[in-house]
């Protein structure tokens, strides 16, 4: 008896804090007025660039040398045939990789020069080169 008497006021006491919780609104989501008196009504405003950038793919087994702008935000992907592990050692940077996971780093390069781009399958521990970031002045 006693037990139903606890899980009852258990359950009043969630509920009204659920509901208490869903009425209050940080002070500056809540709607302020405007000069007539009427609350503002919240709009959407869109992102500077509603288009995603495509991120920049490199295969592992060909070696390639694709170009970046210093200070540009950049995704680099490497798709691998095999599994194991893909470095950018100049920057400190390290991805696992898989045959359909292809290793990714999100990027912003602020200075220019040559960044080697290494894999290294998880069969062996050879380290094989991947391909070349050049980035290139902002200028």
């Amino acid at each position: 008896m006693h037990l139903r008497r606890a899980l009852l006021l258990f359950a009043i006491v969630l509920g009204t804090a659920a509901f208490v919780a869903s009425l209050s609104q940080p002070a500056e989501e809540r709607p302020q007025p405007n000069r007539s008196g009427e609350p503002r009504v919240p709009t959407a405003t869109p992102a500077p660039s509603s288009r995603p950038k495509r991120p920049i793919s490199f295969d592992a087994r060909r070696d390639e040398s694709r170009r970046v702008r210093a200070g540009q935000a950049a995704t680099l992907e490497v798709a691998v045939t095999e599994p194991g592990s893909v470095e950018i050692p100049s920057l400190g940077l390290s991805s696992p990789a898989a045959p359909l996971t292809p290793a990714r780093f999100e990027l912003f390069p602020a200075e220019p020069g040559d960044y080697e781009i290494v894999f290294t399958a998880a069969a062996d521990a050879e380290r094989r080169p991947a391909g070349r970031l050049v980035v290139t002045s902002a200028g």
